[in-house]
């Protein structure tokens, strides 16, 4: 399953990190919850093998849930300017992922591909990886996830363009429902010359590895 999306232009509060202003129960609370799950799908959860499973599900929950804790633009925020007028495109690409659907709990694994084109500085390049690492680490869908990364990026950077393409499995989908194995979702988010040129966007798919695909409109 191909879904190939452009970005809209950014509005003022679009542009801004989702805040959500949460009170999150107790680490008891949470494991008590865990229990009332394990007692619903039908085992006893006193049993031995899942004596220890609630304590256990709420650390997996610090683990994978862990975004909601960090703010993706500090990553960024670090930036060089002697790169001797670099202004060609850059790219990272292959960047793996694992997420949530927020509408089932079930993993996203996939990649994230990053293309910029820099406005007089550059960013580390493990910091774009630690970026799609927080949005990841939140319950999304993939399309808000591709949009969030983006918008990151272009917002702190400041660049002349931005392209995120992620290609990504959901196991919502591969198993419960219409149960379909093998199945890949394609998102993409572009902005600035990615989104006006043509010939930018042709470069990118076809540095990621997928020229015949295109995200123009």
């Amino acid at each position: 399953m191909r879904r190939f999306a452009k970005a809209k232009p950014m509005s003022k509060p679009k542009a801004a990190a989702r805040k959500l202003k949460v009170v999150r129960p107790s680490r008891e609370e949470a494991e008590a919850a865990i229990k009332t799950l394990l007692k619903w799908a039908g085992d006893d959860p006193s049993r031995e093998g899942l004596r220890d499973t609630p304590a256990r599900v709420a650390r997996a929950y610090e683990d994978w849930f862990s975004g909601y804790d960090e703010d993706p633009e500090e990553y960024l925020k670090r930036t060089f300017e002697e790169v001797e007028g670099y202004d060609d495109m850059i790219v990272l690409k292959d960047i793996r992922f694992e997420s949530h659907c927020e509408h089932h709990l079930a993993p996203i694994i996939g990649k994230v591909h990053i293309g910029y084109l820099p406005n007089n500085k550059v960013v580390g390049i493990s910091k774009l990886a630690r970026v799609v690492d927080v949005f990841a680490r939140r319950l999304q869908v993939q399309e808000t996830m591709n949009a969030q990364i983006a918008d990151c990026i272009q917002r702190v950077l400041e660049p002349k363009g931005v392209a995120v393409v992620i290609e990504a499995t959901h196991q919502c989908m591969t198993t419960r429902g219409v149960h379909k194995p093998g199945v890949t979702m394609v998102t993409s988010t572009v902005h600035g010359a990615f989104r006006t040129n043509a010939t930018t966007r042709r470069e990118f798919l076809a540095v990621i590895g997928n020229p015949a695909s295109s995200a123009s409109g």
